[in-house]
């Protein structure tokens, strides 16, 4: 699966022309100073839209603003946005170089990058960063990946489906889908005030997977039903205001205009949940089911 870099993506394209620097810095026809301090010319050179992999340390002057000391995706080699962009150094490199770049920090701000409150526009700061490159995945590599997983989710995808057909033909649920695959089926219609957007409410739930193994609720008994008592937190309804939390879409769409004292059985696709994400209690591609109790609404 295609992975986030962990630093702001940059840019990448020019022609190195060297002039020498008694600091031992170089500098291209465009104004990009650097320094190499390992070379290994011998191996694969990053091309135009690779995807750099290594560690890296991005500093303004000498404060650090990022870092990354694990290897992993840290930039893309894109086009050039400016004359002495970092990208035109990054198609120098060579899998096993460490190099160091320095960026006229007034130019990525013209451009729409963004410094912490220490930054002074026109006193000629630096944004350097420190490249230590360990790897390359290429443009080729990168769409291979992304074929892989847009087969895998497709497949997963219509695994889903299959088990949450077989769920609902199986507990004979009579319940119609929306138009998104949400079922709604309401135990109990109270009879309070509706959920609206920005009204403050209160609910109990438990949450669980389509083969009855439950992975959070607010109700203590049925914590320690399933083993997933925490000493650690509190069981109490879930207290919120509708529309100011991230939670997961069916949900939202599930209790509006339920009035309070309902308890309801949402049966939410993954589309509307966690979509392809694996949160390791919750399996990627996981249809879900609530039943929830709106306890109060305000």
């Amino acid at each position: 699966m295609k992975r986030s870099y962990k630093l702001f993506a940059v840019i990448a394209l020019g022609a190195a022309i060297l002039a020498s620097c008694g600091d031992g810095f170089k500098t291209t026809k465009n104004g990009l100073r650097y320094k190499f301090l390992e070379i290994n010319k011998d191996a694969q050179q990053v091309k135009e839209n690779d995807v750099l992999v290594g560690t890296c340390i991005v500093k303004l002057n000498d404060s650090i603003l990022g870092r990354v000391d694990t290897p992993d995706r840290i930039l893309m080699a894109n086009a050039t946005t400016f004359p002495g962009d970092l990208p035109e150094g990054l198609l120098m490199m060579h899998i096993g170089d460490k190099a160091i770049f320095e960026i006229n920090a007034d130019s990525v701000a013209k451009y729409g990058g963004r410094f912490p409150e220490f930054y002074k526009a026109g006193t000629g700061m630096k944004l350097i960063y420190e490249i230590n490159l360990t790897d390359i995945v290429t443009r080729e590599e990168m769409e291979q990946e992304q074929a892989n997983f847009m087969e895998n989710m497709q497949q997963a995808q219509a695994a889903e489906k299959e088990a949450l057909a077989k769920y609902v033909e199986d507990n004979n649920i009579k319940a119609t889908p929306d138009d998104e695959g949400l079922y709604i089926i309401v135990n109990k219609k109270g009879n309070g005030q509706k959920v609206e957007i920005g009204r403050q409410v209160a609910i109990n739930y438990t949450g669980r997977l389509l083969n009855g193994k439950v992975f959070d609720t607010s109700l203590e008994s049925v914590a320690k039903e399933n083993d997933i008592y925490d000493s650690r937190r509190p069981y109490e309804p879930l207290s919120y205001r509708v529309g100011e939390q991230s939670l997961i879409r069916g949900w939202e769409k599930g209790i509006i205009n339920q009035p309070a004292g309902s308890k309801l059985t949402l049966i939410i696709p993954s589309s509307l949940g966690y979509g392809p994400q694996d949160l390791g209690i919750i399996p990627a591609n996981s249809s879900l089911i609530f039943d929830l109790e709106i306890v109060s609404v305000k």
